[in-house]
C-alpha cells in the first residue's frame, strides 16, 4: 500500500488536505472523489527508510525503549486532559524528548495528523519498526472509543511497571554474572601466563610432580595447543545456534527449553504469565474485543511457544468460546492463572482481574529469582574454593620437592 498527500476541494468549495492509502495514484484518486470532486494536488509520499543516508544512518536498536515509552505515555495523557489537540501535543511531546529515533517519529507523525491521518495509522506508518504492537493497537482501540487519554494512562502504568520489572532482575543478576566474569578472566590469566612458567620451573629441577600439579600443568598445555580451535568452535557454535533459533522450528525448541528448564523454567512461566495478564489487561482496559486482544498478545510474548499456543486460542474463542476454557489447553501457563481468568470472564470484570494476576506472578517472578540467585551464589563461592583450592595444591606441593632438590 502507497501513501498519498492530497489537497481538494469539497462539494461546497471548502478546501481539504488529507493522507490516503491505496494501492496506487489512480485509486486514490477514486477514493478521494468520493468525497471532493475537485483533486488540486495529490505526492506520493516516500517511505521514512526511502531517504537515509549513511549520515543518518542510526546505530544499534531500533526499538524505543520501555522507560521512554512510559514518560511519552505520561506527557500525551497530561496534554490531553488539559485539552490540547493531539497533533499540537505530539509536535510538543516531540521538543521536549532527547531520543532522536522517538524525535523524529513523532515529528512525522504530527505532520501526517495534522493533515486529517489518524494517530494510529500514523504511528503505524512511521514507527512499524520502533513502536510495539501493543502501543499502536492500544492507541487504536483509544482513538476509537473516544478514549485516547485513557489508552495512554493504561500504556503509562505498562511499560513503567514492565521496565521496572526488568531492571529488578538485571539487578539481581548483575553480581553473580560479575562473579562469573571475574572466575573465567583470572583462570585464563593463569592457565596462560602463570602455569607455564612454573612448569618451566619445575622442569629445571627435575623431579617427580604430584599427580594434582600433572593435571594442571597438562590442562594448561591442553588450552594453550588447542584455544584457537575452542574459540573457532565457541564462534561457530554461537553463530549456529543463533540460525537455528532464528527458524520457526528453533524458536518454538528454545521457547519449550526456557520453560522447562531447571529454576529458571520456573521464573519463564511466571514471567510469561504476568506478561499475557499484564498485556491482556491492557488491551482490553482500551476497548479491544477479546479476540483482537488474544490476537496481539500473542504476537508481543516474549517465550515462542507461549505466543504459538496463545494465538492457537483465536479460532477457538470465535466460535464462541470463553478464553479460560480456550487457555486450559495451554499446558504451561499456571493452574491459577486459568482460573483467575475464568472467574473474571464470568464477574464481568476481566480486565481488573487480569490487572491484580500480572501484579501477583511478576512478584512471583521476582520471588523465584532472588531465591535462584541465593541459592546461586554460594554454588559460585563453592566452586571458586574447589578451584583456588585445587590450583594452591598444584603449585605449593612440588616446592616442598624443590627445596628437598636445591
Amino acid at each position: 500500500m502507497a501513501t498519498f498527500k492530497y489537497k481538494a476541494l469539497s462539494p461546497d468549495g471548502t478546501e481539504m488536505k488529507g493522507v490516503m492509502q491505496a494501492p496506487d495514484e489512480y485509486s486514490a484518486v477514486q477514493r478521494i472523489r468520493q468525497k471532493c470532486p475537485v483533486i488540486q494536488e495529490i505526492t506520493q509520499v516516500k517511505e521514512s527508510g526511502d531517504s537515509k543516508n549513511l549520515l543518518s544512518l542510526e546505530i544499534g536498536s531500533k526499538k524505543i525503549d520501555e522507560k521512554a515509552l512510559s514518560v511519552m505515555c505520561s506527557q500525551f495523557a497530561i496534554m490531553l486532559r488539559s485539552g490540547q489537540m493531539i497533533g499540537r501535543v505530539m509536535q510538543m511531546v516531540a521538543d521536549q524528548t532527547a531520543d532522536k529515533k522517538l524525535k523524529k517519529l513523532l515529528q512525522d507523525c504530527a505532520e501526517d495528523v495534522e493533515e486529517g491521518s489518524s494517530v494510529a495509522s500514523a504511528l503505524e506508518r512511521h514507527g512499524d519498526k520502533m513502536l510495539p504492537m501493543t502501543f499502536i493497537e492500544t492507541v487504536r482501540a483509544g482513538e476509537m472509543a473516544g478514549t485516547l487519554e485513557t489508552s495512554f494512562t493504561k500504556l503509562e502504568s505498562y511499560y513503567e511497571k514492565s521496565y521496572k520489572n526488568k531492571q529488578k532482575v538485571k539487578s539481581v543478576m548483575s553480581y553473580p554474572i560479575f562473579v562469573i566474569v571475574v572466575a573465567i578472566i583470572v583462570l585464563i590469566v593463569i592457565m596462560a601466563k602463570v602455569v607455564p612458567s612454573l612448569a618451566a620451573t619445575f622442569s629445571d629441577l627435575g623431579g617427580e610432580l604430584p599427580m594434582i600439579t600433572q593435571i594442571l600443568i597438562g590442562v594448561s598445555k591442553f588450552f594453550q595447543r588447542w584455544y584457537i580451535l575452542m574459540i573457532v568452535v565457541i564462534i561457530a557454535l554461537v553463530i549456529g545456534s543463533k540460525i537455528y533459533f532464528g527458524t520457526e522450528k528453533g524458536r518454538l525448541v528454545k521457547g519449550r527449553l526456557m520453560l522447562t528448564l531447571p529454576v529458571l523454567g520456573k521464573i519463564n512461566i511466571f514471567s510469561g504469565a504476568a506478561q499475557f495478564a499484564d498485556t491482556m489487561s491492557t488491551m482490553l482496559s482500551s476497548g479491544l474485543t477479546v479476540n483482537h486482544a488474544v490476537e496481539v498478545t500473542g504476537k508481543v510474548l516474549d517465550n515462542a511457544l507461549l505466543s504459538e499456543q496463545v494465538g492457537a486460542m483465536i479460532p477457538k474463542i470465535e466460535e464462541g468460546r470463553g478464553l479460560g476454557e480456550c487457555m486450559k489447553a495451554c499446558e504451561f501457563f499456571p493452574d491459577n492463572l486459568k482460573e483467575m481468568v475464568a472467574v473474571g470472564e464470568e464477574s464481568g470484570s476481566l480486565d481488573e482481574t487480569l490487572t491484580t494476576i500480572a501484579d501477583y506472578y511478576y512478584n512471583e517472578q521476582d520471588h523465584a529469582t532472588q531465591q535462584a540467585v541465593s541459592k546461586l551464589e554460594p554454588t559460585i563461592m563453592i566452586f571458586l574454593a574447589l578451584f583456588a583450592g585445587f590450583i594452591v595444591l598444584a603449585i605449593y606441593l612440588p616446592m616442598f620437592t624443590m627445596y628437598n632438590l636445591m
